[in-house]
């Protein structure tokens, strides 16, 4: 037997909306409910993929308002951004006619799927009843300090001229067109997240999300608890010996969780993207290697250099910076591993008790020093075939000794 949708359908339709099923009021002495979905893009009509999504949705609001609850499922449209410049491009047409038009015919799609959405609430974030707040709330965290703008590195797809997150990087792609992303420096706007990291790290308790995606969501915060040290530069050592302050172009200035360690600091690992990286290369324009290094790391991806099991790799910068407690000269060397988007940029590495040191140590024959022994106080650098990062005492770290 045939289920004869288009009648059956259709009449239930008619009924829902005859009745106001699907109405969602403010002052209800029902338990509120709300329900939101992702808004799609008027950038075409809606696919099975959209069917799919949605069905979730509305399965959900159907059940709580049999379940007594007063329910609201809001629907809009993210109408602003390259998909619908793109497929106004593709059309020869204006974003502003093509985006209308494209809203219409998902609006009809809708009502033929007959989801239960307030449509008494629909919005698109192209208008500017809508925009408007997003303005409000940007113009308060501005006038709070809690925005500020700064240059950095940004994946960057030449073909959509846009920038996007790591996430929609694949392969060394843009996950929308499939062509190449390249490392484009551009000024950006940034929250001041860190300033609220203990309310952003309190979610845990009050979301029931999987443990793995809250885990996700505590190392995306970064919490760490440790200090910044300020490491001068050889050249600004040597002509300015009096200067207590260094500034950011004659020093690099890292953040560790390990103070215990600095006298174990053997080298400096900095990314192609830092500032001074990025000084060197202009003042060294015939240095092909070092600019095919860095050229080269730049435009691969952000979480794959990250990642634990991508290959280390680096390049001696031919320049040295000064321990500041012990005067040692610090090699400073060009990684792919470390990325300015953590901590300062610059990381002050430990052989001897940082197993990522240890092997790029091994692998580029940097000296190494032991600073923290264990309790047999029986370490020797010959004998040691991976970084000891347990407890232990501090040695050969002068007054610290012992400790």
């Amino acid at each position: 037997m045939e289920y004869p949708f288009g009648t059956i359908e259709q009449k239930w339709q008619r009924i829902w909306k005859e009745r106001g099923v699907v109405h969602a009021t403010d002052d209800s002495p029902k338990p509120k409910y709300y329900v939101l979905s992702m808004f799609p893009y008027p950038s075409g009509i809606l696919h099975i993929g959209h069917a799919s999504n949605y069905s979730i949705g509305d399965a959900v609001t159907r059940l709580k308002m049999m379940q007594g609850y007063n329910v609201m499922q809001p629907m809009g449209y993210d109408a602003f951004g390259m998909p619908a410049e793109n497929f106004a491009i593709a059309h020869n047409s204006h974003p502003r006619l093509t985006t209308e038009e494209n809203i219409r015919a998902m609006r009809g799609q809708f009502d033929k799927m007959g989801f239960a959405l307030h449509w008494d609430r629909e919005v698109s974030t192209c208008r500017p009843d809508y925009y408007r707040w997003g303005q409000f709330i940007f113009k308060q965290l501005y006038e709070k300090g809690l925005v500020y703008r700064k240059k950095s590195f940004q994946n960057w797809c030449v073909h959509c001229q846009t920038v996007l997150a790591n996430e929609q990087v694949e392969d060394g792609n843009c996950w929308r067109c499939g062509k190449e992303v390249i490392q484009k420096e551009l000024e950006q706007w940034y929250f001041r997240i860190t300033k609220y990291t203990e309310e952003l790290l309190d979610f845990s308790s009050v979301i029931d999300w999987p443990e793995r995606v809250i885990l996700m969501q505590k190392h995306w915060i970064g919490k760490s608890e440790g200090v910044e040290i300020v490491f001068p530069l050889e050249a600004l050592t040597e002509s300015a010996p009096t200067q207590q302050m260094p500034d950011s172009t004659d020093s690099i200035t890292v953040f560790t969780t390990r103070p215990d360690t600095i006298y174990g600091v053997t080298f400096m690992a900095l990314p192609p993207e830092h500032t001074l990286v990025q000084r060197w290369l202009a003042e060294e324009p015939e240095n092909h290697a070092l600019h095919e290094f860095c050229h080269r790391v730049i435009n691969e991806d952000k979480i794959m250099r990250s990642a634990e099991d991508n290959v280390k790799e680096g390049i001696f910068s031919g320049r040295y910076c000064i321990n500041p407690l012990n005067g040692y000269r610090v090699q400073i060397w060009i990684t792919n591993y470390v990325l300015m988007e953590y901590g300062t940029g610059a990381v002050m590495a430990v052989p001897a008790h940082d197993q990522r040191d240890f092997e790029f140590a091994h692998k580029y024959v940097i000296p190494m020093q032991i600073v923290i022994q264990n309790p047999q106080q029986d370490l020797t650098l010959s004998e040691m075939d991976a970084a000891y990062v347990e407890p232990g005492i501090m040695t050969a770290s002068a007054q610290f000794d012992g400790k």
